[in-house]
């Protein structure tokens, strides 16, 4: 709140206040104005005048208000903490906190001080894990949580540009489903096919199939899986990654409390993604979650795919 003292230009100072008490900032600051071209260099009118222009959301001239307060008499701690406020409201949040820290070396008994302290410390830790999730949102690199796939099919295709151009296209396809779930909370239930340059006929096939019908029963299960063999065989696919939310099929479900098969996951949501060629399978889970108001998948978690597969074998 302003502060009212009955020293230089009273009537205004006061009338500010009052209008200040009141709620009608724009009021006050105006008034304190007009005190401060009578005396400029009181260093209250302008503490006066920055809290009513932080009422007012003025940040900047509010912030050249402190800075002015503290100018003109450095000793005092309400020039800092106003400044303290009005770079808490700029969400400066470790400018803010150095403003209070240095509030509290001028009256180290001011309990408002200690409470705006501890207040920004938590503002300034929620800001900078909000920062650190959005980051993580954003720079998506899936490539360094799947070595273990590169070292296996380097192993089984040895040729370096083939196995490269397999490992690209599952990184890729994990790399696009988590963007849709970061930006839509889902991703379609599909089968991306890394087909033939050469070979494949793509007026007949497509790179990528739908199968969000593939979980409904045990029958579309099992046609779908016949058509998606009979897809790869004919497109003369090196390789596929299916993709599917975990809301659409049953499997956490039946696997929880069995032993080797008890689902780790049941707090989460997610997706799976399954990769298939015809000398490797691998099977990962992606976890999701939310933080700081914002959507996060978490790092690929490896299956054992004999156990926890979303699709049986796809290559002969």
């Amino acid at each position: 709140m302003a502060e009212s003292e009955a020293k230089s230009e009273p009537s205004l100072k006061d009338q500010g206040n009052e209008f200040f008490k009141s709620g009608n900032y724009l009021k006050a600051a105006a008034l304190y104005t007009q005190a401060i071209k009578q005396d400029p260099s009181n260093p209250t009118l302008y503490s006066n005048r920055a809290a009513a222009f932080l009422h007012l959301v003025k940040l900047s001239k509010a912030l050249v208000d402190a800075e002015t307060t503290i100018s003109l008499n450095p000793a005092w701690e309400k020039g800092y903490f106003r400044k303290g406020c009005v770079l808490e409201a700029m969400e400066r949040y470790d400018d803010a906190l150095a403003a209070f820290q240095i509030a509290l070396q001028h009256n180290a008994k001011s309990s408002e001080v200690s409470k705006k302290i501890k207040r920004i410390s938590l503002l300034a830790k929620d800001k900078k894990r909000a920062q650190e999730v959005e980051n993580m949102r954003s720079n998506i690199d899936m490539a360094k949580h799947l070595d273990a796939l590169k070292s296996e099919l380097s192993e089984k295709y040895g040729a370096e540009e083939c196995w490269k151009e397999i490992f690209s296209f599952v990184v890729e396809t994990v790399e696009t489903s988590v963007k849709s779930w970061h930006e839509t909370s889902k991703v379609d239930a599909r089968v991306h096919f890394l087909l033939d340059k050469e070979k494949t006929d793509t007026e007949k096939h497509a790179p990528v199939v739908n199968i969000d019908k593939a979980f409904e029963s045990p029958h579309t299960h099992s046609s779908c899986v016949q058509f998606l063999r009979e897809y790869a065989e004919e497109s003369f696919s090196h390789a596929a990654c299916a993709v599917a939310p975990k809301n659409i099929i049953s499997y956490p479900q039946v696997w929880k409390g069995q032993g080797s098969r008890k689902w780790k996951h049941g707090q989460n949501d997610g997706f799976f993604v399954q990769f298939e060629s015809p000398s490797s399978r691998k099977l990962w889970f992606v976890p999701s979650s939310t933080e700081k108001g914002q959507i996060l998948c978490r790092d690929p978690v490896v299956l054992d795919i004999s156990v926890h597969e979303v699709l049986p074998r796809l290559f002969k």
